[in-house]
């Protein structure tokens, strides 16, 4: 089997990097979930061959670009995905955004289980419904459900969407079998439809089963369920701006193909089926052994913030690339924690803020990085953590 180095250090400065490019020299970005390893040399290699046809016209989603879905998520996921499921999208958030705009009328509420990805507030608010925050119990250092006050804000009239992130940014975690069913009977007994960001759901440890499709959990997950799919995560080509939305039933699905339509994000560029197709049609070994690398990244951050970072707690995670860290024992909030960080060190780090009230007290760090590049951040981190320690 082919070995794939996930070691090299590569220059991404000047290259229009979100991620690189929005600061300093002198900074160490480590925010949003962008990897810094280039993506599978299959993909590569098939843009490459369509870079060299030469001509970019107006494209088409071909047959095989649901094949390359139903056969990943067939051997991957273990789910059967029919065809006609799938609308090719331009990306996640566009598509969350249009539904929104299509189900919804301003003011209804969408339900959120807190701390969650930041964006879904840009997506609800600049369609004018209004955030329903629930947030999830947060003990001994695990995340779960208050499903009393879900149902409470599940039941309200004016209650029309849950926003489900599976696995959940920026906690990593996995939902189960019966949380999700709960989820599902809940919503569908009072009219609320799912929209499920599954974004993250090939980023998963390796010594765990992976994650379970909302959508294969039962008929009522079926029923009022809106899936939004991605190969970007996972192999790290956001720029190229491919993603798939799954819905399984046909009225729904109808109201989904009309507003990407409506909105113009159902139209692929020239290079976003291709590398869709080669990513999931070859790209497993690849995803196999950057979970390896991933992962071996999070059991060495785990080690030194368990022996260098007392004072900070790593919440455990089964999935995605990202850290999820209290830092209340050091910290007012997270906002105060990540300018300390950046001011005093460069680190470039997430405020927990960002994702609801449920976050202020923590910050979320991408590790999706050559080994090297992490223990730099680390020293970085453990740099800022001392000095305020003393100075306090």
């Amino acid at each position: 089997m082919e070995q794939y180095d996930f070691s090299c250090v590569i220059n991404r400065r000047h290259t229009d990097s979100l991620k690189w490019d929005s600061c300093s020299e002198e900074q160490l970005p480590m925010w949003v979930a962008d990897m810094d390893f280039p993506t599978a040399p299959v993909v590569q290699e098939a843009m490459q061959k369509r870079l060299e046809h030469g001509i970019f016209g107006y494209t088409l989603v071909p047959d095989t670009w649901a094949k390359a879905y139903q056969f990943w998520w067939k051997t991957r996921h273990h789910f059967d995905i029919e065809p006609q499921w799938l609308l090719f999208c331009t990306g996640i958030v566009p598509a969350i955004s249009s539904i929104l705009r299509k189900i919804t009328t301003p003011n209804e509420n969408v339900v959120l289980l807190t701390p969650v990805y930041n964006i879904f507030y840009n997506s609800i608010i600049n369609n004018g419904c209004r955030v329903l925050e629930c947030p999830l119990i947060y003990e001994a250092g695990e995340y779960q459900i208050d499903f009393e006050d879900l149902e409470t804000k599940l039941s309200d009239p004016q209650t029309s969407v849950l926003l489900w992130c599976n696995p959940h940014n920026p906690i990593g975690k996995i939902w189960d079998l019966d949380t999700m069913q709960r989820v599902g009977q809940l919503c569908e007994k009072y009219h609320v439809v799912v929209i499920s960001d599954e974004i993250h759901c090939d980023i998963v440890s390796p010594l765990i089963d992976s994650y379970i499709p909302f959508a294969s959990v039962s008929a009522s997950c079926q029923r009022i369920g809106i899936t939004c799919l991605s190969p970007t995560k996972t192999f790290n080509i956001a720029g190229l701006q491919t993603a798939a939305i799954m819905v399984c039933d046909p009225f729904l699905r109808h109201k989904v193909y009309r507003c990407i339509n409506t909105d113009e994000i159902a139209e692929p560029n020239v290079f976003a089926t291709t590398a869709a197709i080669a990513a999931y049609t070859k790209g497993a070994a690849w995803v196999d052994q950057l979970n390896q690398y991933l992962f071996e990244n999070r059991s060495i951050a785990a080690s030194i913030f368990k022996e260098q970072l007392p004072s900070l707690t790593l919440v455990q995670a089964q999935a995605t690339y990202l850290l999820w860290v209290d830092i209340r024992k050091v910290f007012r909030d997270g906002n105060e924690a990540s300018q300390w960080i950046k001011e005093t060190t460069g680190l470039y780090v997430t405020a927990g803020n960002e994702y609801g009230l449920l976050g202020e007290g923590f910050i979320r760090m991408n590790i999706a990085c050559p080994r090297k590049t992490l223990l730099e951040g680390l020293h970085r981190l453990q740099e800022a953590i001392t000095k305020k320690e003393l100075e306090s």
